[in-house]
């Protein structure tokens, strides 16, 4: 007895990988499956491993400044397509979100001993509550009336920050002394006084924040914006609470911009009024669509639209001006033909090419066939 109990208890389940009971190959396609499903993450964390490593030794320090822009930029790219391109909201607030992050952060940095990492903190939730309560009265409206009325409050929040200036270590709320001549400058953390060091310091961040919006696009939250970007009143209709999950998404992507808005007050040490335009929100919105508004990777393409390029324009000599009319072309191809962006319309692209010059390739080696 005690002999076939144990050699039962030996045995794999019945329809168990290697069981006897098991389909053939489906233990093997399992563990394939698994195999397959961490080829991505394992690419992209070699890849964050090599930028980490190599961008500052191979680049000059201004270029390196133009990576760091990158990663930064990369935060509020990343937020303003969770409102364009998981939600549906199209804003064109973003750019006077990210100066509010940056007058928070100076404004600490000034006035407090705090560590870096805490003033980060900090900016991204007193952010988050301004950027909430920005986005308070546009949570009835959509399409070209959301657009131009936060459009209205960027502009309004613009001339506030123009009025009172950014923070340059005087007292007071405001924390601005006109007087000051020697004005110092905003201090970085103490591991990331350097430009490389403070190139990974931005780079470990955004991976934080993309790591942050991946956990709610996975869950319910993400759940719920797609529902409501398809069609709000069939959300409403399966019980999910659109205010709800709209003030959600508005205060998500003004947390992380409001982090961006920090890694930026670090970065430039010095800012003022003319840092931040109103412009810049209605460039960001083209740069997103044109990166891709419904990928996570889009917002990476849009940041080096939007920073690389001009650091690369800048350092030949051309005026950066022409990026205006540049995002204006890729704005209307992407409406026309590729409204997913360019990071998954190159692909594609790249495909037919592929298979095109295949073709021309052929073509010779078919002709000859007869004659031979």
């Amino acid at each position: 007895m005690k002999t076939e109990t144990g050699a039962r208890t030996e045995e794999a389940p019945s329809g168990a990988a290697g069981g006897p009971g098991a389909a053939p190959g489906r233990g093997r396609g399992a563990r394939a499956l698994d195999a397959r499903s961490l080829v991505r993450p394992a690419v992209i964390a070699v890849l964050v491993i090599c930028f980490l490593l190599f961008i500052p030794s191979i680049f000059s320090l201004y270029y390196v400044d133009a990576w760091t822009q990158v990663a930064i930029y990369s935060i509020v790219t990343l937020g303003l397509g969770v409102l364009v391109g998981r939600v549906g909201m199209v804003s064109l607030g973003q750019g006077a979100v990210l100066a509010m992050g940056a007058w928070v952060a100076a404004r600490l940095l000034f006035a407090t001993g705090l560590p870096f990492p805490v003033v980060l903190l900090a900016a991204g939730l007193i952010t988050m509550v301004l950027g909430t309560l920005v986005g308070l009265p546009a949570l009835r409206m959509s399409g070209l009336y959301l657009a131009l009325i936060t459009l209205m409050l960027a502009g309004a929040i613009t001339v506030a920050l123009a009025t009172i200036n950014f923070p340059n270590g005087g007292n007071g709320f405001t924390g601005y002394d006109g007087s000051t001549v020697h004005i110092p400058p905003i201090r970085r953390p103490s591991i990331a006084t350097t430009d490389p060091a403070f190139f990974r310091y931005s780079v470990v961040a955004a991976i934080l924040m993309f790591l942050l919006v991946l956990v709610h696009l996975r869950g319910r939250p993400g759940r719920a914006w797609a529902a409501i970007r398809q069609s709000e009143s069939a959300a409403l209709a399966g019980g999910i609470n659109t205010t709800l999950y709209k003030l959600w998404a508005f205060a998500l992507a003004s947390f992380i911009t409001g982090v961006a808005g920090g890694l930026v007050a670090g970065s430039y040490r010095y800012l003022n009024s003319l840092t931040f335009s109103t412009q810049d929100s209605i460039t960001l919105l083209a740069v997103v669509l044109m990166g891709g508004a419904y990928s996570m990777t889009g917002a990476v393409v849009a940041a080096i639209l939007l920073k690389f390029l001009q650091a690369l324009l800048n350092d030949w000599g051309v005026s950066p001006d022409w990026l205006t009319i540049l995002f204006g072309i890729g704005v209307l191809q992407v409406l026309t033909t590729a409204p997913r962006g360019i990071v998954e319309q190159m692909p594609k692209d790249l495909a037919r090419l592929w298979r095109l010059l295949r073709g021309v390739a052929a073509r010779p080696a078919a002709a000859r066939e007869p004659a031979e």
